[in-house]
């Protein structure tokens, strides 16, 4: 992978987090990300899946401002994101998609519109999690194409496992050959 690429690649994952726009990540994404979820499915923030989301999401940004926000001001640029979260999730993926498990476990709750008291194993159907994912930010075709191809089993539903093994792939970048 040349430069370019790579720099487009860092951009479009940048984006992804950056809900606002306004150049910077920050809990107030993972806050409209929750948002804008529970709205689409109709969930309320009070109610037990909505609270697993709110919560998912301030323990995703904590993680994310722990590995990236070098100069301590509760949000990450993108240059603190490539040093920090890129690298870190190229070096340890697996502790960048565990950062992240809370919220996938949670949003796929509300995808699915069920509990997670009590459950070891959460799930949703690929419709709705192209939903989801459509929800926050991803193009219709693209959407389409990712939600079936997290059904690694073909089962008609995507579980946590894949989920978070897939934001793990995705989310790995890799360094540019020059």
């Amino acid at each position: 992978m040349d430069s370019a690429e790579y720099e487009r690649k860092i951009a479009h994952r940048f984006a992804a987090f950056d809900q606002d726009g306004n150049g910077y990540i920050d809990r107030a994404d993972f806050n409209a990300a929750a948002a804008r979820l529970l709205a689409e499915f109709g969930t309320t923030a009070r109610c037990d899946r909505g609270q697993s989301l709110y919560t998912g999401a301030e323990a995703f940004w904590q993680g994310m401002a722990g590995i990236a926000d070098v100069d301590g001001d509760q949000r990450v640029n993108r240059a603190e994101f490539v040093g920090g979260a890129v690298k870190r999730l190229r070096d340890s993926p697996e502790r960048f998609a565990e950062i992240a498990r809370p919220f996938l476990r949670a949003a796929l709750a509300v995808a699915a519109g069920s509990d997670l008291e009590g459950t070891s194993s959460v799930s949703a159907p690929v419709a709705e999690v192209e939903r989801a994912l459509r929800v926050l930010g991803a193009a219709e075709d693209v959407a389409g194409i990712a939600a079936r191809s997290l059904d690694t089993d073909q089962d008609g539903r995507i579980g946590e496992a894949e989920a978070v093994a897939a934001f793990s792939a995705y989310f790995t970048v890799i360094a540019p050959d020059a």
